[in-house]
């Protein structure tokens, strides 16, 4: 299996300076980037259990001109796992330009989405505008949330899709069908983010904390991501 990781991160404008013409990018936040780790957990009870996985997540790219970033998940406690099960994800940024509120695949309906982003109180205020169109005439530049569907820039909202297990085989018995619905906070670097899969259980939390800011902290096992 995939043995180091590699890193990459789109070369960011000079200040002031759009990347798009026509369209200005958000300020700066330093508890979002390459390189930035995080920790928590996400809770996957159901009628029958209740259960919470330990959760590790690392970014790993980060084009802010394209609304896109990416990185790898590791769940540590799962059951019937002889070892932590790591996943490549990769996100879309809600920035009104490259994506809207509206999911448009992955089996989401717009129901789902509004009902999924409403999860989160940073979203109330953006309610109307996105049942109206989606939220494309929004302007999130300055919003203090990031809602991901990172180098310095921050955006409000964002999803996250696992696109496959790195260490495990696709047999482990895990599904990665769904994506995850992703609020993160430029104030304190934590993130929490609602699992969507019509076949699992609904609105499985994700809740994650910065753990490196400044790059210090854990660090995870090498991979080569391929």
């Amino acid at each position: 299996m995939p043995v180091r990781v590699v890193e990459s991160s789109a070369p960011s404008p000079a200040p002031g300076q759009d990347a798009n013409p026509g369209h200005a990018l958000p300020p700066a936040c330093t508890l979002l980037g390459v390189g930035q780790t995080f920790a928590g957990t996400q809770n996957v009870s159901s009628s029958q259990k209740d259960e919470a996985w330990k959760v590790n997540v690392r970014i790993q790219g980060f084009d802010p001109a394209h609304g896109y970033l990416c990185g790898i998940m590791e769940a540590l406690n799962v059951p019937y796992a002889e070892t932590p099960v790591v996943t490549f994800w990769e996100g879309e940024i809600i920035d009104s330009k490259n994506y809207t509120f509206y999911t448009g695949k992955w089996e989401a309906t717009p129901d789902d989405d509004v009902k999924h982003w409403s999860q989160f109180s940073s979203f109330s205020p953006l309610l109307s505008q996105v049942k109206a169109d989606g939220g494309k005439s929004l302007d999130l530049s300055n919003y203090p949330y990031i809602f991901m569907n990172s180098d310095q820039l921050y955006f409000p909202l964002q999803r996250w899709k696992e696109q496959y297990f790195v260490n495990v085989s696709v047999d482990c018995g895990l599904t990665i069908a769904g994506f995850y619905y992703v609020c993160f906070s430029c104030i304190d670097g934590s993130i929490n983010g609602f699992y969507y899969d019509p076949n699992s259980s609904p609105f499985q939390k994700l809740e994650l904390k910065s753990t490196n800011e400044g790059r210090s902290g854990f660090s995870f096992s090498s991979y080569q991501l391929q």
